[in-house]
């Protein structure tokens, strides 16, 4: 399942726009590549990129947890409302009680 709600993840997710701050931390890392040696720079690197491979793990994770909450909060409703007595008096979806 969790291969499903990846794939619908990846579907119907689309990331907030952050030009500015895209912009900086592209600023702020060139930056720093100028000022390290070759073996800094491939560490800094390597921290980046885990850096970024954590927050999209916790992206894909926090929308599997929301969808695992709304499924959980539907069955509830449903399992409610199959257990809510019927009103007696019903005289349609448009009569207002």
């Amino acid at each position: 399942m969790s291969d499903t709600l990846k794939w619908l993840y990846d579907r119907v997710y689309t990331p907030l726009p952050m030009t500015e701050d895209k912009q900086e931390v592209e600023e702020c890392h060139r930056q720093l590549i100028e000022r390290l040696d070759k073996q800094e720079r491939r560490l800094v690197l390597r921290i980046i990129d885990a850096k970024d491979h954590i927050a999209a793990e916790r992206s894909v994770d926090s929308f599997i947890c929301g969808f695992h909450l709304a499924w959980g909060m539907a069955n509830e409703l449903n399992h409610y409302m199959k257990e809510r007595p019927v009103p007696e008096d019903d005289s349609g979806p448009d009569t207002l009680a």
